[in-house]
C-alpha cells in the first residue's frame, strides 16, 4: 500500500520541482512562468472543473455532509492559526488574518486536484470540485471582513475602502474569475442533461488532460516568486498546524461525526492535507501585512507536503 501510494505522490511534487528547478536555472525566463500560470488559472484548471462537474455521477450523495464536515474544520483551523500568530509570536490583528488564512486555507486547485485525480480517478475530481466550489469564496469573503475589522482594531488609517466597498468589488471579482465561471457552467451543464460529446467533448478532453500536469510545474516555478524571508518559526508553526492538524481534524468530523461517502471523505483529508495556498500572499501583498509569513508558510508547507500527503493518504487507507 505505501509503495502504491508513494507512487502516487512523488510524480506529483516530482513535477513541482522540476518547475522550481526550470525557473531555478534560467532555462524558462519569468515572463514564461507567468504566461504559463494564467493560461493554467484562465484555461486549463477552469476547462478540467467545467467537465469534472458536467460529466459527474454523484449517485444520490448531497454535497452537504462534505461541505459542513470540510468547512467547520475550515473556520476552527482559521482561528486557531490567527490565535497562535498573535498570542505566541506577539503578532497585530492583520498579521493574524494572514495566519489564519496561511493555516486553514491549501492549495486545492494546484495540488489538490492532480493528487485526487490521480489517487480517486473522476470520483475524486467531483470531491475536490466541490470543496473548490465554497473554498476561494468563503477565503476571500471572511479576509475581506476580517482584515477591515482588523484594520480598524490596530489603529491603522484606511487607505482601503470599507467592508461594503471591498465586498462589492469582491462580488465582481467572483463573478469575473474563470474558476467560478467554470464551476457554474459546469453545474448546469450537468442540471440540463445535455451530453458533452463530439468535437466539443475531444477539444475539452484534450485541455482538461493536460491541466494537472501544467498546474504542477507551474506550481513549481511560481514558488521562485516566495521563498524564505526572516524569522522562520511562525511559517513553520503554521505549516504544522496546516499539514497535520487540519487534516486529522478533517479525517475525525467526516469519518465519526458527519456521514461523508468513503471518497469523498478521502478526498476532503488529502485536501486539508494540501499546502498553504498562494492566495494566502495575494491577500497579504494586497493588504501590506504579513508578506513574509505568507511567503514562508507557503514555501515550507510545500516543500513539507510530499511527507504529510504520504501519511494522510496511509492513513485513511489503512483505519
Amino acid at each position: 500500500m505505501m509503495n502504491q501510494i508513494v507512487q502516487i505522490v512523488l510524480p506529483v511534487f516530482g513535477l513541482i520541482a522540476l518547475g522550481y528547478g526550470v525557473a531555478w536555472s534560467g532555462l524558462l525566463r519569468r515572463e514564461s512562468g507567468e504566461a504559463l500560470s494564467d493560461f493554467v488559472f484562465v484555461v486549463a484548471i477552469p476547462v478540467l472543473v467545467f467537465r469534472t462537474l458536467a460529466v459527474a455521477v454523484f449517485g444520490g450523495a448531497s454535497p452537504w455532509g462534505l461541505w459542513i464536515a470540510y468547512f467547520s474544520v475550515f473556520a476552527v483551523m482559521w482561528v486557531l492559526g490567527s490565535a497562535t500568530i498573535r498570542r505566541l509570536f506577539g503578532r497585530d490583528a492583520r498579521a493574524g488574518v494572514v495566519a489564519g488564512i496561511s493555516t486553514a486555507y491549501g492549495n486545492t486547485v494546484l495540488v489538490g486536484i492532480p493528487l485526487s485525480i490521480a489517487a480517486y480517478g473522476d470520483d475524486g475530481a467531483v470531491a475536490m470540485a466541490l470543496i473548490i466550489a465554497l473554498h476561494l469564496p468563503v477565503m476571500m469573503t471572511t479576509s475581506a471582513i476580517l482584515i477591515v475589522r482588523a484594520e480598524r482594531r490596530d489603529g491603522v488609517a484606511h487607505a482601503e475602502p470599507g467592508a461594503r466597498a471591498l465586498l462589492r468589488g469582491l462580488g465582481l471579482n467572483l463573478a469575473r474569475n474563470p474558476l467560478i465561471i467554470a464551476l457554474v457552467l459546469g453545474a448546469l451543464w450537468h442540471v440540463v442533461g445535455v451530453p458533452l460529446a463530439g468535437l466539443p467533448r475531444v477539444m475539452v478532453d484534450r485541455i482538461a488532460d493536460v491541466a494537472a500536469t501544467l498546474a504542477l510545474f507551474a506550481m513549481g516555478m511560481s514558488l521562485r516568486n516566495y521563498g524564505i524571508r526572516g524569522n522562520i518559526g511562525a511559517g513553520l508553526v503554521l505549516s504544522v498546524l496546516k499539514l497535520l492538524v487540519m487534516p486529522a481534524l478533517v479525517f475525525l468530523v467526516a469519518r465519526y461525526v458527519i456521514p461523508v461517502p468513503p471518497v469523498w471523505a478521502k478526498v476532503a483529508v488529502v485536501a486539508a492535507a494540501s499546502p498553504t495556498g498562494v492566495n494566502a500572499y495575494i491577500v497579504a501583498a494586497r493588504f501590506r501585512t504579513g508578506e513574509a509569513l505568507a511567503s514562508n508558510a507557503i514555501t515550507i508547507s510545500t516543500a513539507l507536503a510530499v511527507l504529510s500527503t504520504t501519511l494522510w493518504m496511509t492513513v485513511i487507507e489503512m483505519i
